[in-house]
């Protein structure tokens, strides 16, 4: 039987605390971090307003080569790395997959992302396609991805070569079980080390931007309020004592 390792996951508060704070501000604080482009290219929002935040399952894929692998789907499923992956699902698991862009292999179908559903996964990040899109759709996983293809996953190109393993996901590292941030904008990969410190921050940064966002919409001078120029930081003082 393959033995692929499983990964270790962040604390659920911090998975929680981060799902408040979406992938602009996770991006543009991770940058202050010293994380110059936190984002995964190339994958787009299929779920339109789905938000997901949680750790990494990490699959990679690798351009085929008949000796290494087979083009029959149900011969030996077992040995299918694809299947391997979801084995390790969660609650709250996204699994994030780099299949080189390619666009003529679904890396996932129907039925796999099912059975990823059923064991409590909640997004899916690929840097390629999936098929079975109606189906897919309606199972709701927060999906972001290239596009869609008839294809099954090896038919073409591509093939399953690791899992779990640290991966190129649109030209962005994801090591396993980093903290992936997803919704319209598009999907951050957060650093497990780096998380409790982007929280703290953001937490600050979102408050100001409240206090701005209401100013502005006043009629407030943009100048002053955006960013926050220290003429109004007392006006923002004032106004955190009065919702504390």
């Amino acid at each position: 039987m393959i033995q692929t390792p499983d990964i270790e996951r962040p604390p659920q508060e911090l998975i929680l605390s981060l799902a408040t704070i979406g992938s602009a501000t996770a991006s543009g604080e991770l940058y202050r971090l010293g994380i110059r482009d936190p984002q995964i290219l190339g994958p787009v929002p299929m779920t339109p307003g789905k938000i997901v935040v949680g750790p990494a399952l990490t699959l990679q894929f690798m351009p085929k080569r008949e000796d290494q692998y087979s083009v029959d789907e149900y011969a030996d499923p077992e040995k299918q790395l694809h299947r391997h992956v979801l084995y390790h699902t969660q609650p709250g698991d996204v699994v994030a997959v780099d299949a080189r862009g390619d666009m003529s292999s679904g890396v996932f179908g129907e039925m796999m992302l099912t059975y990823f559903k059923g064991r409590g996964g909640s997004g899916v990040v690929v840097d390629g396609c999936i098929r079975d899109l109606p189906y897919a759709i309606n199972l709701g996983l927060g999906f972001w991805m290239r596009g869609v293809t008839p294809n099954f996953h090896t038919q073409t190109n591509i093939f399953p070569f690791a899992v779990n393993q640290p991966i190129a996901c649109g030209g962005t590292l994801v090591m396993p079980g980093d903290i992936i941030v997803a919704d319209d904008d598009g999907v951050v990969v957060v650093p497990k080390q780096l998380a409790p410190e982007l929280v703290r921050n953001a937490k600050e940064h979102a408050d100001w931007e409240d206090f701005s966002r209401m100013k502005l919409a006043q009629g407030g001078d943009l100048r002053k309020y955006y960013p926050l120029s220290e003429e109004a930081r007392a006006e923002y003082e004032a106004w955190r004592r009065e919702q504390s």
